[in-house]
């Protein structure tokens, strides 16, 4: 069955996920994942389990996709906002608007908590990552990064 045909279900992450998460991840990175990624995961998801800001995406009984985000208050004196931290869709996957479904859930969870902000962070020359959330109505923000390696 094609995903463009099916039923792609999105639903709360459950720390059971993680692995599959951590595939999908090392798939598109093409890079192993250190084992510092699971307490990555695993921290927002157990502190929020019945009010999860991360979910996944399921076709088949198969975790393919999913977006981690969490919420941020009093930073610098922004307002409380949402941020998504990373999200990821297998590979073979990508294309079939499983991530904008997952967009859609995380903005829907947002605005039920009354938060009105979404934030995210890209490498400026992911142009694939940055066009993505265009589509999804994001635009460059007044908010710099900052960077110091130690």
């Amino acid at each position: 069955m094609n995903p463009d045909e099916m039923s792609v279900s999105i639903r709360k992450m459950k720390l059971d996920d993680i692995d599959d998460i951590k595939r999908i991840y090392e798939r598109i990175t093409q890079h192993a994942l250190q084992e510092e990624f699971r307490e990555l995961v695993e921290n927002p998801c157990e502190k929020r389990a019945l009010e999860s800001n991360c979910f996944v995406a399921e076709f088949e009984g198969k975790v393919v996709g999913f977006m981690i985000s969490y919420v941020m208050a009093f930073s610098f004196g922004m307002e409380k906002s949402a941020w998504i931290a990373t999200m990821g869709v297998e590979p073979k996957y990508m294309g079939k608007q499983i991530g904008a479904r997952l967009a859609r859930e995380i903005f829907a969870f947002y605005k039920g908590q009354g938060i009105t902000n979404l934030h995210t962070s890209v490498q400026w020359d992911a142009t694939d990552v940055v066009s993505f959330f265009k589509t999804l109505g994001f635009h460059r923000s007044d908010i710099i990064n900052l960077e110091k390696s130690l």
